[in-house]
């Protein structure tokens, strides 16, 4: 888990300026969660072109690789409803380190493959445990911004997303839109590279996230 280097905008307006200012001064940061079994496939080409364009904008980010790690679905023994201490009552696996991550960032990115036209089990039980631990301790991730990536093979990208969405909705988090629907088509690694509208969409999505990352801070 490396967090990518900050770069400088090649904006020059005042306004810009002001805006990376404040974010700097705040340190905006992204957390990116794969929960795609192939580490570096086509989910992690997907979040890595958004991750990006947020960078270019000068806001930290980090991608979390889901693959490989240990993480159990919710229990629903709602100890976190008791204890309220912003955490699963679950610790034997990464769920507690992770919704850590998802508190401590601005934003959030949840990308999966496409299983049986819908989301990995390992990222439905982060958005399960997450979301839980986040109702029980009002609402923790209300007001980040949160934004769904999908690749698919073929068909069942459009449930895969609406899964994830579904997560940020409920968090009562604030969701950008893009040019079209998150989504990158491609089998083999490195084949989502070749749909060019489904990489500009990952572009503008990072550019989207960027500006409404700006805004609310500017605000705050």
């Amino acid at each position: 888990m490396k967090a990518k280097e900050l770069r400088p905008s090649g904006h020059s307006s005042g306004w810009h300026a002001r805006e990376t200012d404040i974010m700097n001064e705040t340190r905006t940061k992204v957390v990116a969660f794969n929960g795609s079994a192939r580490k570096n496939g086509n989910t992690a080409i997907l979040l890595r072109t958004v991750l990006k364009e947020l960078e270019a904008e000068g806001i930290e980010t980090e991608l979390i690789q889901l693959s490989g790690a240990k993480i159990h679905g919710c229990l629903a023994c709602r100890k976190c409803s008791t204890k309220k201490d912003r955490r699963c009552s679950q610790t034997g696996d990464m769920g507690n380190a992770y919704i850590e991550k998802m508190e401590a960032a601005d934003g959030i990115l949840l990308g999966s493959p496409t299983y049986v036209a819908d989301i990995t089990p390992e990222i439905k039980a982060l958005m399960d445990r997450a979301c839980l631990v986040s109702k029980a301790n009002g609402g923790i991730f209300r007001r980040k911004v949160g934004a769904a990536v999908v690749a698919v093979r073929r068909a069942g990208a459009i449930h895969a997303f609406d899964s994830l969405n579904h997560f940020f909705l409920i968090s009562e988090m604030i969701v950008p839109g893009s040019s079209y629907w998150n989504i990158g088509y491609g089998r083999e690694i490195g084949d989502v590279e070749k749909d060019e509208e489904g990489m500009q969409t990952m572009k503008t999505l990072g550019q989207n996230m960027a500006w409404l990352l700006k805004k609310i801070k500017s605000e705050a």
